[in-house]
């Protein structure tokens, strides 16, 4: 017999830990099943997922089609071990370099985006024969250790002391300083900022700067104009390998199938994972450009665990692909962020609580104020009742999201419909009156 929601909880909170909470202050959703854009409890609410979950259920919840393929992978190789060849493993492999841009067409697959991430870290070192790593102050990379020390987040502070070699900068959108009046401006002043850390931190000194091609977690944060065209030079010009973080934006999440397809650039590592396989299973990958490839064709790559190249995955991955471009999805994308942009600028017109929100393609976030000189209404730890009071209004009313700070997550599934997509900001303006009420004026 199934559980009850009370049940559920209940053994989850006796028996498991939940991840950056304390085991006994947390109330977790119980969720029984999922269908494209909706979760249900076991009593049979129905519950938007205005967050894909982690922003990684791209093509939607329990596709048939992938489905299928889960079924199928399941009647071919599950597994062997990461030294072999696989059918599976050659073919994603030959899938992402024809996807990936520019000439990233060899790929290392771990079980996530953290992993990926730390992969990179290892091959840019080995690669370069040097240590240190640049990372901006508002990023996320990953939860292990050594991600974790790439994060500029505060939830970084958490997990130090790390180790070395690991240095942050300011990106070119910081919370409250400003590099400039306009994007031009912000771009010219941050890329001289940057090299003069690049000076002192010693240019033969750095292996790498990791960015997230469009900011996640901190922000949903587009890169200004010629920013990152211009990172790729400045790094260029000093031998300092530029790897863009697309386990987040990546697989048609900006309208894009990649991020970096926006400006026109091509990263030396690429890491990616998520909508991947659409969550339906852990994948994460590491793709690397000819140059980077070669190198690793004479030398050894010193890094590896058991699940990597997994099989099953690597066949769950390839019909997650197949989906979100078959369906146009990315196109998907594309078209509704318009509608997602109007109903952000609807909201920020109507409620003096919301500061503003940021969109690219569905890749969206909405800022809420605790008065009129904009100071964020809760820290970074979201403690503030009104924002506490929002997040038990979405639940009682059928919405998932994510709150960060005093912010809050827009970033449904690729396959959403316009429909369903007003239906999610029609519960977010009610319940943007509980935060009205809070604002100080």
């Amino acid at each position: 017999m199934s559980m009850t929601s009370e049940e559920m909880i209940s053994a989850c909170l006796e028996h498991t830990m939940f991840s950056w909470s304390a085991t006994g202050k947390v109330a977790p959703l119980p969720i029984a099943r999922a269908q494209g854009v909706y979760m249900y409890t076991p009593e049979g609410q129905r519950i938007l997922d205005f967050n894909s979950q982690l922003m990684s259920v791209n093509i939607g919840h329990a596709h048939p089609k992938l489905v299928a393929a889960i079924k199928q992978a399941a009647d071919d190789l599950i597994y062997v071990y990461p030294g072999a060849a696989t059918e599976p493993r050659a073919r994603l492999g030959k899938r992402l370099a024809e996807l990936c841009p520019g000439d990233i067409d060899s790929f290392f697959f771990t079980l996530g985006g953290a992993e990926a991430n730390e992969n990179a870290i290892k091959a840019a070192r080995l690669y370069t024969g040097r240590s240190k790593i640049l990372s901006s102050y508002r990023s996320y990379h990953g939860a292990t250790s050594a991600c974790m020390q790439l994060t500029g987040d505060p939830r970084r502070l958490h997990n130090e002391p790390g180790g070395p070699g690991y240095v942050h900068v300011m990106p070119p959108w910081p919370y409250e300083y400003s590099f400039g009046a306009d994007e031009d401006q912000i771009t010219q002043n941050h890329l001289r900022y940057l090299e003069e850390v690049i000076t002192y931190e010693g240019p033969d000194q750095i292996a790498a700067m990791f960015v997230e091609t469009v900011v996640g977690t901190n922000g949903i944060l587009p890169p200004p104009r010629g920013w990152l065209q211009g990172l790729r030079a400045l790094l260029d010009k000093h031998g300092i390998l530029l790897v863009c973080d697309e386990v987040m934006c990546g697989w048609g999440r900006t309208g894009k199938l990649f991020a970096v397809e926006h400006y026109d650039v091509v990263p030396d590592i690429l890491t990616m994972a998520k909508g991947l396989t659409s969550s339906a299973v852990p994948l994460g990958a590491m793709g690397v450009r000819a140059k980077i490839a070669a190198h690793f064709r004479d030398n050894v790559f010193w890094g590896g665990l058991t699940y990597n190249a997994h099989a099953f995955a690597c066949n769950v991955a390839l019909a997650a692909i197949d989906i979100l471009i078959d369906e146009g999805m990315v196109e998907n994308a594309a078209t509704l962020e318009h509608v997602m942009r109007s109903e952000i600028d609807r909201l920020t017109a109507k409620h003096p609580s919301v500061r503003g929100g940021r969109c690219i393609g569905l890749f969206g976030i909405i800022d809420v104020q605790r008065n009129a000189a904009g100071d964020s209404i809760a820290p970074y730890d979201g403690t503030h009742p009104a924002m506490q009071q929002l997040a038990a209004f979405f639940r009682e009313q059928g919405l998932f999201t994510l709150f960060h700070w005093g912010s809050f997550m827009c970033n449904p599934p690729l396959c959403i419909t316009q429909a369903q997509l007003l239906e999610g900001f029609e519960i977010i303006d009610r319940g943007l009156d509980i935060t009205d009420a809070a604002f100080e004026g």
